[in-house]
């Protein structure tokens, strides 16, 4: 007879960010493989409490809502993240969590250091040329090999259009959060 994790009902904090998934249970102990959106997941790691939610599509949940998971401890493991959990006690009941979606609160989030940022925190940013044109709002940011571009969404005669930018001192003069505003040395029509 498999055996449930034990998962305490919860509410979502307002400033909740998905940062992962789980993909399968590792090893007979417990533990959990977790695939990170992110390629520097130190917000997945250093946060000891994570909330979970079902599975969009796929595999199907035990759970319904938000649950809570006090994690015991987490690290990363090849290309992935392995981690153990309070109630989570045996391979069985990791495999439980198989697809569920994980979310860390923002303000768990390490302290970024001078001229890093979150992507979730540059989402829906306006971004100015150093003429003040309008360029658009980041809708998405992508890791393109080497550097990260900011991908725009614009209007241009009633049409919704992306315009990309890469995401570098060459062309990017300085990201106000407070403003919610990204200032860039960039044309509309590049």
């Amino acid at each position: 007879m498999s055996k449930l994790p034990v998962l305490e009902p919860a509410d979502l904090p307002a400033d909740a960010v998905e940062v992962g998934r789980i993909a399968d249970a590792w090893g007979v102990k417990g533990w959990f493989k977790v695939l990170p959106y992110s390629a520097s997941p130190e917000a997945l790691l250093s946060a000891k409490h994570w909330f979970l939610l079902p599975a969009e599509k796929g595999a199907k949940s035990f759970f319904s809502g938000a649950v809570s998971l006090a994690v015991r401890q987490s690290r990363e493991h090849s290309d992935s993240i392995v981690a153990m959990a309070e109630g989570v006690d045996d391979r069985d009941a990791a495999e439980a969590l198989r697809g569920a979606r994980i979310f860390v609160s923002r303000s768990s989030f390490p302290v970024a250091q001078e001229g890093e940022f979150y992507w979730v925190d540059l989402i829906g940013l306006d971004v100015v040329n150093r003429e003040g044109v309008a360029l658009g709002t980041v809708r998405d940011l992508l890791a393109t090999g080497p550097q990260t571009t900011l991908v725009l969404a614009y209007e241009h005669e009633g049409k919704t259009l992306e315009r990309m930018i890469p995401f570098v001192s060459a062309f990017v003069d300085e990201v106000k959060l407070a403003e919610r505003r990204i200032l860039v040395d960039w044309q509309p029509d590049y």
